[in-house]
């Protein structure tokens, strides 16, 4: 058994008694092959139970706050994630973006799940926020299929400012592939980059119920802390 294989073995059925779980739609992810995962972002705990209802592994590329090991609950956070990844996490200082989606697309065409979170950070008031274009650029480049995901219920078990991780219910539902021929080939283009990532939101935010904003988390979630100071 693989060490991904091992950590999931414990923590999957661990996580289903902490946060009894509610999963439909899993036959929508391909049994083999290369797959976009695409899923909402409520908490740092996401990843978690993307992991382990997967079926197969998944591969993040992960920012440094997941693996903020400040307080005990988010050091076991962070060494479950470790061990559920692998994670390819970028630690060099001056890595671009542009380098981090090479690596994603390695990933992809070695024939793996890659799990990302289009909004690029957590939802900073509940609402289902514009995605991230690298999103489409990496299903067009790669011609992986996208599998839309939606999370809900992870928001309230470790919200901000929560040390201890509280009890709840979590549902996770995949939706059929998004359908993103229409911009076969266009993977280099601006537009058809961003009609083809809207797509993928819009079938998010079909399953996750959400209310969709047209703007970006990163820049609500900086509003709404200018507001607090």
């Amino acid at each position: 058994m693989s060490l991904y294989g091992a950590a999931k073995f414990v923590v999957a059925p661990l996580s289903r008694v902490a946060w009894p779980q509610r999963v439909e739609g899993v036959h929508h992810v391909p049994a083999d092959g290369p797959v976009i995962l695409a899923s909402n972002h409520l908490a740092l705990i996401d990843p978690i139970f993307v992991g382990t209802v997967c079926p197969r592994p998944v591969r993040f590329i992960a920012k440094q706050e997941l693996f903020d090991e400040s307080t005990l609950p988010r050091k076991a956070l962070s060494r479950l994630l470790r061990a559920l990844g692998p994670l390819s996490v970028d630690r060099r200082p001056g890595q671009s973006a542009q380098e981090a989606m090479n690596n994603s697309v390695e990933v992809i065409k070695g024939g793996e799940v890659f799990g990302i979170f289009p909004e690029g950070t957590r939802s900073p008031d509940g609402r289902l926020h514009k995605g991230q274009t690298g999103l489409a650029w990496l299903a067009l480049t790669t011609g992986a299929p996208v599998v839309p995901m939606a999370l809900s219920g992870t928001g309230r078990i470790l919200p901000p400012g929560r040390k201890v991780p509280s009890f709840n219910r979590v549902g996770v539902q995949f939706g059929p592939p998004v359908d993103l021929s229409p911009w076969s080939g266009q993977a280099h283009r601006a537009r058809p980059r961003r009609e083809a990532t809207d797509a993928i939101m819009a079938a998010i935010a079909k399953l996750s119920g959400q209310e969709q904003v047209p703007r970006f988390a990163a820049s609500v979630k900086a509003e709404l802390e200018r507001g607090r100071q």
